[in-house]
């Protein structure tokens, strides 16, 4: 049922973390899978493990940051596979840093990653996936989409703007073969978060999630090959949450 053989899938931000589970997962499922970051090497790393899997990639470096250079990479998949179905926007930053203390560029740079870089992946790929009628988007949310976390106001709010825009190029697009969603990841430990899952406020975080533990990032794939296939035709404009129970938890210790 959620075979994904002869699909192209392309995932920004794939090289490290959730990003990278996700494409070695799209690629485990069949699809062919191009790996893209900002840095030329860990994009050839990942192409060497998609090929092991037998499947086609392409090594291509991009930056959300810069429309052109997406252009480019949305161009160079178009003229190899011919066609593009699933957009995977998993690129992100974060600052710890209090909000009265925040510069106007921090701010910026966080927002032109996180929310207008994931607006540049929906925009160049989205129009080739409504031309074809047919695409499967998956936006990278976040808990901070529905609540507040303390001394990352600009993060929290570049993922709750992630989970306005899911929906409303849902309700733009759904009627048009092209499904967009998003999933919110609860806590993963990965490079970009490491230093705080050892801190108190990391135990504070494991205590708030009912299953005693953090997430593997392997965790989150099943949803992406979910939603990157055909059995994902009716669902549309959801923000998909995997973290253990945090968001139904209360005051449970």
């Amino acid at each position: 049922m959620f075979d994904l053989t002869a699909k192209v899938a392309v995932v920004v931000g794939g090289t490290s973390g959730l990003g990278k589970a996700i494409a070695l997962g799209l690629a485990a499922a069949g699809a062919d899978v191009i790996a893209s970051s900002r840095s030329q090497a860990p994009v050839e790393e990942m192409a060497l493990e998609i090929e092991a899997a037998g499947r086609r990639t392409l090594r291509l470096a991009s930056d959300v940051t810069d429309r052109q250079s997406l252009e480019a990479l949305h161009d160079q998949v178009i003229d190899t596979f011919g066609a593009v179905h699933i957009l995977v926007n998993a690129a992100g930053i974060t600052k710890r840093i209090e909000t009265l203390d925040c510069p106007e560029d921090l701010w910026n740079s966080i927002m032109n990653v996180n929310l207008k870089g994931t607006l540049r992946g929906c925009q160049i790929f989205g129009k080739t996936m409504l031309a074809q009628k047919y695409g499967r988007i998956i936006n990278i949310a976040s808990l901070s989409t529905y609540v507040a976390f303390n001394g990352v106001a600009a993060y929290c709010a570049s993922k709750a703007a992630v989970g306005a825009l899911t929906r409303s190029l849902a309700v733009e697009w759904g009627d048009q073969g092209v499904c967009v969603n998003a999933i919110a990841p609860g806590i993963f430990p990965t490079e970009l978060n490491r230093v705080l899952l050892d801190s108190p406020r990391g135990h504070e975080l494991l205590l708030r999630t009912p299953m005693h533990r953090f997430g593997n990032v392997e965790e989150v794939v099943g949803a992406a090959i979910y939603l990157a296939s055909c059995q994902s035709s009716f669902t549309n404009g959801e923000i998909l949450t995997i973290d253990g129970g945090y968001m139904a938890s209360g005051v449970n210790q």
